[in-house]
């Protein structure tokens, strides 16, 4: 199958160069490129854990505003009614 825009090359693909011929230098730089992933993996984890907390602390603010309008709404009709 062949695509337009030369695909089908080995580079395009990020093939490694058959030619190379420095395997410790491609498996160094690959062992670098899985660190940094991990790392930022665990830097992903972190924060969708910050955001857990965040929404959590968000519900319980919704929770406290509600309760606080229908006190205000409460207040606001008997102030009403005294007049």
């Amino acid at each position: 199958m062949s695509f337009a825009g030369g695909f089908d090359e080995p580079e395009a693909w990020g093939a490694p160069d058959s030619g190379s011929g420095d395997f410790v230098k491609d498996a160094i730089r690959k062992e670098l490129v899985i660190r940094e992933i991990a790392a930022a993996q665990g830097d992903l984890r972190a924060l969708l854990s910050r955001v857990a907390v965040v929404q959590k602390d968000v519900d319980k603010l919704t929770s406290e505003n509600s309760t606080l309008q229908m006190y205000i709404d409460n207040l606001t009709m008997q102030m009403a009614k005294r007049k």
